[in-house]
């Protein structure tokens, strides 16, 4: 006979599990709650130079576009085709700045942790890195990604929208629910992983042999944190545009 003992304890060991950290972390504490220290300072470092760069590409706005307005002329038009590819020509335009805020700050993110000299910053605890080379801070992108395509779903469809669940047999449904929570999981550690193993590559290579060889491996850093910022991107206005549509 079964008691309730067995599970609470397995709730338990659950519950220690996951307070397990790798790594010291500076810790503020904040109305309460603790947060890392790390992730928020490097975060408001990447939010500062992005709008940065936007003020001095659009503080004044020519007829024919130069320099830094060219720039970002370029980077817009190039996010507006992504939306527009995935979400469809009818949809796309209300999606266009949340798209471009996750393309944005992603690739910011990823370039910061390959060219910005974040460990010569001494902390008391811990050291600087880029911010998606932090589990929270993908999972938490991947959940704003899912909660506005819910939000998309519903305001498209209304209550309807939970009618795909059972479609094309209601045997699927257990599957379907499953999927809506697979979406996040692979968004968040995908960027995750791929990040923190391309830090540790170029950090253990450049231990071994500081001079040459870590170079081309940091170039092609920088070029497949571009990869996962556009794979980022254009995963969560597929999932967005898949919700409006209402089929898989």
């Amino acid at each position: 006979m079964y008691t309730t003992e067995f599970p609470l304890s397995n709730l338990n060991i659950l519950y220690n599990v996951s307070g397990v950290e790798v790594g010291q972390h500076l810790y503020w504490e904040i109305a309460g709650l603790e947060v890392h220290a790390q992730v928020l300072i490097t975060s408001w470092i990447v939010i500062g130079i992005l709008l940065l760069l936007a003020f001095l590409g659009t503080r004044k706005l020519e007829t024919v576009p130069t320099g830094g307005q060219n720039l970002v002329e370029y980077v817009l038009e190039f996010i507006r085709d992504l939306t527009r590819t995935q979400i469809g020509e009818e949809e796309y335009r209300p999606w266009v700045a949340f798209i471009g805020t996750l393309f944005l700050f992603i690739f910011v993110s990823n370039w910061s942790g390959a060219l910005l000299p974040w460990r010569i910053i001494e902390l008391p605890h811990g050291e600087l890195a880029a911010p998606t080379n932090d589990i929270n801070t993908t999972v938490a992108l991947a959940l704003l990604t899912s909660v506005c395509y819910f939000y998309a779903g519903l305001q498209k469809k209304g209550i309807s929208y939970f009618g795909k669940y059972v479609q094309p047999t209601p045997v699927l449904l257990p599957i379907n629910i499953l999927e809506d929570f697979t979406k996040p999981l692979s968004l968040s550690f995908r960027l995750f992983g791929n990040i923190l193993a391309d830090e540790l590559v170029v950090a253990v290579l450049i231990s071994l042999v500081p001079l040459v060889v870590p170079i081309p491996m940091m170039f092609l850093g920088l070029f497949t944190s571009a990869i996962q910022a556009l794979i980022f991107a254009t995963l969560a206005a597929a999932y967005i545009g898949e919700s409006m549509e209402g089929h898989h």
